[in-house]
């Protein structure tokens, strides 16, 4: 996926980072030159200096053939007028703004920008959720970020399709607590048949996501 990150600051740095290894494509837009050229020596991105509130500088950077743009500066105005800019007027497929002050958050929301982040983590989730072949979506952090509850939809070729649970090889640190069949939630046990289409609700480590993810991503040969 080709992604576009305003602001070259530390959450900047540490998102086009991470999206990196995900093997997306990134360009990184930042004000400072400077500043540009160290993260071009430090990231293999595209690093475009320029204010990411600019038109002209959207434009060059991609913005209508990116498949999300991410405004991650350290001043939430800034943020607010570069998110609004991709979604009017690029109209790019998704647009995700950070806000430093969390208090801003119903600001962004009432002014049209519904996906309002506060960390760089969820950030990244929030891009995965619709890039996940096993549609994995975070619905709570617990223990401030070393547990989650998840949920997770199987794929209509899924390599599960008519195994007991029991037979799934999880990753250490999940359990399965809630499976949701046909808009009807039930408590699964060893011996419960899955199905396509079948909703896992899960807790789990969050080192275990990756796992997870793979584990019930996986398809038919």
């Amino acid at each position: 996926m080709r992604m576009i990150v305003v602001g070259g600051g530390q959450a900047g740095k540490s998102l086009a980072r991470l999206l990196l290894e995900r093997r997306h494509e990134v360009c990184l837009i930042e004000k400072d030159r400077a500043r540009c050229v160290q993260l071009a020596d430090e990231l293999d991105a595209a690093v475009f200096p320029g204010d990411g509130t600019n038109v002209e500088v959207l434009e060059a950077a991609g913005a209508r053939r990116a498949d999300c743009v991410m405004a991650v500066t350290g001043v939430d105005q800034d943020n607010l007028v570069a998110a609004q800019l991709a979604q009017g007027h690029f109209s790019a497929k998704k647009v995700i703004a950070r806000v430093n002050d969390p208090r801003n958050t119903e600001t962004f929301q009432a002014l049209g920008i519904p996906n309002v982040v506060s960390s760089t983590d969820l950030v990244v989730q929030l891009i995965e959720q619709e890039a996940d072949p096993a549609h994995l979506h975070l619905i709570a952090s617990l223990e401030q970020g070393k547990g989650e509850i998840v949920s997770m939809t199987l794929p209509y070729n899924t390599a599960w399709e008519a195994m007991a649970l029991k037979d799934v090889k999880f990753p250490q640190g999940t359990l399965v607590i809630s499976l949701i069949r046909g808009g009807e939630l039930t408590i699964p046990n060893g011996s419960t048949v899955l199905r396509p289409g079948d909703e896992l609700v899960a807790v789990a480590e969050e080192k275990s996501r990756r796992a997870l993810r793979r584990v019930l991503g996986a398809v038919k040969d």
